[in-house]
């Protein structure tokens, strides 16, 4: 099984990354994919840098790691991004493959919204991981729920960080860290 981790990622942290791995290990997942979205459809004009930054970001924190990999696919269509048309690309891709599509609670309470919502379970088995006391929906498309630490860990914190010219070290993988000091990144008021 595939896991597909989707959002902005921006940036990405390490309570995204504690999040995959611990979902990767109780899935049995053979690999998990970060897919960075061009533009999220409930973020439309609100992500703070451009999805190449977002991906470059992505391929830092996981460098060295076999288990994951950046799957660019959202980036190569124009937004917003839908998850039920990647999901359909990927399908026709890889037509064998089994998919299992990684969910935060928050995500998944705003899923019957979603584009196709009710298509999305035909192509993804649909995890929703719990953190932070956020309750899991009662959806029919959610397949299974887990639980991962609540990482207190906020992308706009550390955008706000950023800005201030606060430190971030420890908030991201360094990698990261040095990145968004080298390319001046999150220096204006959202």
């Amino acid at each position: 099984m595939i896991g597909l981790f989707g959002g902005s990622f921006d940036p990405v942290h390490h309570g995204h990354l504690i999040v995959a791995q611990v979902a990767a290990e109780k899935l049995k997942l053979s690999s998990l994919r970060f897919v960075p979205a061009r533009e999220q459809p409930f973020k439309v004009g609100q992500h703070r840098t451009s999805a190449e930054h977002r991906a470059a970001m992505l391929s830092l924190a996981i460098a060295g790691d076999p288990l994951f990999s950046v799957d660019r696919s959202e980036l190569s269509r124009p937004g917003p991004s839908y998850t039920i048309d990647t999901l359909r690309a990927m399908r026709e891709r890889e037509p064998t493959s089994e998919f299992v599509l990684l969910l935060g609670a928050d995500a998944a309470a705003d899923l019957p919204s979603w584009k196709e919502a009710e298509r999305v379970a035909e192509f993804a088995r649909i995890v929703v991981f719990g953190r932070g006391g956020a309750p899991v929906p009662t959806l029919p498309w959610i397949t299974a729920a887990i639980e991962v630490p609540a990482i207190g860990i906020s992308a706009t914190e550390i955008r706000r960080r950023a800005r201030l010219g606060q430190p971030i070290r420890y908030w991201v993988p360094h990698t990261v860290a040095e990145y968004i000091a080298a390319h001046q990144l999150y220096l204006n008021p959202e």
